[in-house]
């Protein structure tokens, strides 16, 4: 969770630095990125984290049940596919091959949303349904509670 809540302080430090100070979106890089540049660029970096949540959600899924493994579940989908983005933009990055005949590494649905909007919508759809499944997780129903491990 202290992940979470970190990548999500980035994406909201940026998202500050470009509609509330104004900074053009490549000055705009977040909490780390101000001081480590490099950071903001790094699709290694993105693609680890993607990776890291997708493992982690797996992992974990197991100690829910209920509703609480339901929204995990959705969480985990979600992740997937926002793991497959990254998985493209990384590809494209390692390679110099940029797909879509776009002058940088593109994610699919990049082809439609701007990347920085995109990715805070992304981790808000991931990280909503965790919160709900914890939720869950720490109020089951009565009828959940004979399902618990």
């Amino acid at each position: 969770m202290v992940i979470v809540l970190g990548h999500w302080a980035e994406h909201v430090a940026q998202a500050w630095q470009i509609w509330v100070l104004g900074w053009p979106v490549p000055q705009a890089r977040g909490l780390l990125g101000e001081p480590f540049p490099w950071l903001i660029t790094s699709e290694w970096l993105h693609y680890g984290y993607a990776l890291v949540m997708l493992i982690a959600l797996f992992l974990l899924r197991p100690g829910f049940t209920g509703r609480a493994r339901t929204w995990w579940t959705v969480a985990l989908v979600i992740q997937f596919w926002h793991h497959i983005e990254h998985l493209l933009l990384l590809i494209q990055a390692q390679t110099g091959h940029y797909f879509f005949g776009r002058p940088v590494p593109t994610s699919i649905l990049q082809l439609a949303f701007p990347r920085v909007e995109l990715h805070l919508f992304y981790n808000s759809i991931v990280f909503i349904p965790m919160l709900i499944g914890l939720y869950f997780h720490l109020r089951p129903a009565p009828a959940e509670l004979a399902g618990a491990r």
